[in-house]
């Protein structure tokens, strides 16, 4: 993605876009109807066209006209409270994920449309006694309009209801964070060998970049600085990601023996994180929901486990996936190196707010330890599964420092210890073992 593609995915989703260009579309269609009538008239075939005449047609037009935009005042009266729920118990960052729904920007975009087509057709009503005109066309369409309105009225209740819903809020990050997860990493490729970057000896000496400005690292392009580097037969290294803040005249890039022109035109900064390269703030969305729940004011431990579950959800779907090296050579010569999120770093931005917030919760600590189990299960990879065993001994450490009820405390033991079972290799017997657990409770139901 380049920055053109940034800035244009950015205004698509702004919560106008939509109803600016079915306003737009509504009034070129009220002129295209009136001139359609004042060129061929109306047939007499067409008998479910509006047959009325200028008084009715005034009175019915003004009537769509100003009940649909006051439901549209309605419908934004909504929308904010909505939106205040949701920076209140879920996190300001939050709510870009309503101003984006699609549905939310076309029943406004209904409601708005309907006011100008009903509007701009009203004013083509002539009462004149030489030459009366009612556009009949638009009359009709306006009524369909109505109609349409009401329906989508009746869908947005619904839809906001349900949008506001945590469980909707966490299937819908955890679906932003699938994707982003699945463009950032690849498919396994065993006959491939990882890149290494070469030592910092190597960059000493050469051309530094310092930023212009401040702001978040939105996108980075790096085929175009892949072609910059390979133009100007250089070696370039980024010290910054998306997400990164990039302060004014930090270090940001540095090239041997020289720098490329234009490398900033592959960078673009702005006021705020964006998802898409950004893995880690689709990440730490999803923490934040968690860490409001588990404060003393919200006490949710339940949506905690949820946050935890969909966590697991996404370091199961890596099992078959490859972190990219982020280094980048044309033939055999070193071109481009660029600093890349890897499995560290997104399992501590997954679990780590979330540890230090509910150490004092037994129910989100011991689900932290299943999950980390079944992730264990998924994942191959020798390093992957390190990582795990690290942050389910983080989780036992602050678990049973903060937690004095013995029962408690021996489910984390338990859970724990089913975790370093499983990273051990015995996950085919803990399989057995649930299997049995299993078949004495059905054995037990149908005895009672």
């Amino acid at each position: 993605m380049n920055r053109t593609w940034l800035r244009l995915r950015q205004i698509t989703q702004e919560f106008w876009f939509i109803p600016a260009v079915m306003t737009v579309l509504a009034l070129l269609l009220a002129e295209a109807g009136i001139s359609a009538e004042e060129s061929y008239g109306v047939p007499e075939g067409l008998r479910f066209v509006y047959g009325g005449g200028e008084t009715g047609s005034r009175s019915l037009l003004s009537a769509i006209a100003g009940s649909s935009i006051g439901v549209a005042g309605t419908v934004f009266s909504i929308t904010i409270a909505a939106l205040s729920y949701a920076a209140g118990s879920m996190g300001p960052r939050l709510l870009d994920n309503f101003t984006r729904d699609r549905g939310n920007q076309f029943t406004l975009g209904t409601f708005i449309s309907t006011f100008a087509f009903s509007l701009y057709t009203l004013r083509a009503v002539t009462g004149s006694q030489d030459q009366p005109f009612v556009p009949h066309y638009n009359v009709t369409f306006a009524l369909v309009l109505a109609i349409f309105s009401v329906a989508m009225l009746v869908y947005y209740l619904a839809h906001i209801t349900g949008s506001i819903n945590m469980t909707h809020v966490a299937n819908l990050l955890r679906d932003d964070m699938r994707d982003s997860l699945m463009r950032a990493t690849l498919k396994e490729d065993p006959d491939r060998d990882l890149a290494v970057a070469p030592p910092p000896e190597f960059w000493a000496g050469g051309e530094v970049l310092h930023a212009p400005s401040g702001g978040y690292l939105q996108l980075t392009d790096n085929d175009l600085l892949l072609k910059k580097a390979r133009e100007a037969d250089v070696a370039l290294l980024l010290h910054v990601r998306p997400g990164d803040y990039v302060f004014p005249n930090s270090v940001i890039a540095v090239g041997v023996p020289r720098l490329p022109q234009g490398v900033m035109d592959a960078l673009s900064l702005g006021d705020r994180r964006t998802v898409g390269q950004d893995l880690e703030y689709s990440v730490r969305q999803l923490s934040e929901v968690a860490a409001r729940a588990l404060s003393p004011g919200v006490n949710d431990p339940v949506t905690a486990i949820d946050v935890v579950d969909r966590f697991g959800d996404a370091l199961c779907s890596l099992q078959d996936r490859r972190w990219p090296d982020g280094v980048y050579h044309h033939g055999q010569v070193l071109r481009l190196v660029v600093p890349v999120t890897d499995f560290v770093g997104l399992t501590h931005s997954m679990f780590s707010m979330i540890r230090q917030y509910g150490k004092g919760s037994p129910s989100v600590m011991v689900r932290m330890l299943e999950v980390f189990g079944t992730a264990a299960s998924c994942l191959r990879d020798a390093e992957r599964r390190a990582v795990i065993r690290h942050h389910a001994e983080l989780v036992r450490e602050d678990a049973l420092a903060n937690i004095e009820n013995s029962a408690d405390r021996a489910d984390i033991e338990d859970r724990y210890r089913k975790v370093l079972d499983t990273l051990a290799g015995g996950g085919a017997a803990e399989v057995r073992r649930a299997a049995q657990h299993a078949v004495r409770q059905a054995q037990g139901e149908q005895v009672n």
